[in-house]
């Protein structure tokens, strides 16, 4: 179970409705249809987007508005890290914008969407970027210039936002986990898992 599965799961648990964004419609279907039947008094709607374009994003939340009459809460938890451990310069250019398309656009773009949707009319609610420590200090090890810099930008972007909102009522915060063994890590090295244990090693 990944993170976002995670915080999910422990979110409908409290009675929450959920509307889940993520690439895969196949994970979705699943992940909602497992949380539907282990909490039937909430309701879970769920859209598969491409979070580097804006006009998908933008569509997924208003249609979810719609759905749901407003949105309380918005959890940023999306993001990917590839190429590791190849430092920048092995890097594919794919790869780099991929990550900076998903991990600060993506992250942008759907704040953007809530934002202007229905929070800032309402003046109140949550949002919570899931960042990581690698945001606030350089890992000791190759593979991590890209991913390193967007979750710094996701720091400096959710200290400038909080500012930004601090009239009204929308909490603004940060989660930065550490390394946690999900596909996430698997995926950052092409699924090769000599690097896999290589990656933990050199951060533990």
């Amino acid at each position: 179970m990944g993170i976002g599965q995670a915080i999910a799961t422990e979110v409908a648990a409290e009675g929450s409705n959920l509307i889940l964004l993520a690439r895969s419609e196949e994970n979705l279907k699943t992940i909602a249809s497992q949380l539907q039947t282990r909490y039937p008094m909430s309701k879970f709607a769920y859209r598969s987007v491409d979070l580097q374009s804006y006009e998908a994003v933008e569509s997924a939340v208003n249609e979810s508005v719609k759905d749901f009459g407003h949105i309380d809460i918005l959890i940023n938890n999306a993001g990917l890290a590839l190429g590791a451990p190849a430092a920048f310069p092995d890097l594919k250019v794919s790869d780099i914008v991929t990550m900076n398309g998903t991990n600060i656009n993506g992250l942008m773009f759907v704040t953007y969407a809530v934002l202007n949707s229905s929070m800032m009319e309402r003046k109140t609610g949550t949002i919570l970027n899931v960042t990581s420590v690698t945001g606030l200090e350089v890992p000791p090890f190759p593979g991590e210039a890209v991913y390193h810099s967007n979750k710094a930008a996701q720091e400096a972007f959710t200290n400038a936002l909080r500012n930004e909102l601090s009239g009204t009522n929308i909490r603004v915060l940060a989660l930065r986990p550490g390394c946690v063994a999900t596909n996430f890590h698997s995926v950052r090295v092409g699924h090769d898992k000599g690097k896999y244990d290589l990656f933990f090693e050199g951060y533990t």
